[in-house]
């Protein structure tokens, strides 16, 4: 897949997206349903995936898609695109500018273009496991090496203590500097552009994932599941700086 052919076009979706987003936040009469897995959705989600959807199947009408709010297409295709359109949807409902949308391009299985693009905060970062920019400017993850100066993020600690091990966890809050829940996209955003050392996710579905691969390793930075294997399809994460990952990991599986 060509670089002048599919930046232009990740960057294109990635705008669309906002463009049906960005009227219903900050809004009070949003109306919120709940999905059969209790997790929210509005009307600005399914209108972006819809909206990403249309220009994909009319631009590469033989590839994949598989997101988060309607059925899966084509997932057997070569390239298959994983969609989020909006990456912390109660962060979004809440008022907090820290969401945004996830898209991955994958090859055969192997997820090679990413794209986190927080609309409200004006950031786009587009990685292909090889080189990460932010607002086209190259990033890299930082290059602490001691987990005493570390800021590590996460999600939501009630995910951690649901879907792993809370005293593990609470092992490692000990060990570094700082943790905070500044989550969701937002938090490999981050990562990437060397503002935190570690983000970790417990629980996650692949439209959550996929994107953040190639933006993670592009920068740099060190992507596995919870347990060290591969992220790809994965069901968590967790994502460092290469000098810190080895004790990250460790902590969170002794």
């Amino acid at each position: 897949m060509d670089e002048t052919t599919i930046v232009p076009f990740l960057r294109a979706l990635a705008y669309e997206s906002a463009q049906e987003i960005l009227p219903y936040y900050y809004e009070p009469s949003l109306a919120t349903q709940r999905k059969k897995d209790g997790s929210p959705v509005t009307i600005a989600d399914q209108q972006a995936e819809k909206t990403l959807r249309k220009r994909i199947k009319k631009k590469f009408p033989d590839h994949g898609i598989i997101g988060e709010e309607y059925e899966n297409e084509r997932t057997d295709a070569d390239y298959v695109w994983y969609l989020d359109p909006i990456d912390g949807t109660r962060s979004f409902i809440a008022g907090c500018p820290l969401f945004g949308t996830l898209i991955c391009l994958s090859f055969k299985g192997n997820p090679i273009w990413g794209v986190i693009h927080l609309p409200v905060l004006k950031q786009m970062i587009i990685g292909n496991n090889k080189k990460t920019l932010l607002n086209g400017e190259a990033v890299e993850v930082s290059k602490k090496n001691s987990l005493h100066n570390a800021l590590v993020l996460t999600t939501d600690y009630q995910n951690i203590d649901t879907h792993q091990n809370i005293d593990h966890w609470n092992r490692l809050t000990k060990k570094v500097a700082m943790t905070r829940t500044w989550g969701d996209c937002y938090g490999y955003l981050t990562l990437s552009c060397g503002r935190a050392e570690a983000m970790v996710d417990p629980i996650l579905e692949p439209w959550d994932l996929m994107a953040l691969i190639p933006i993670v390793r592009g920068a740099g930075g060190i992507i596995t599941d919870y347990q060290g294997n591969s992220p790809n399809l994965g069901r968590s994460i967790i994502a460092s700086n290469p000098y810190l990952h080895p004790e990250i990991l460790s902590t969170l599986n002794p």
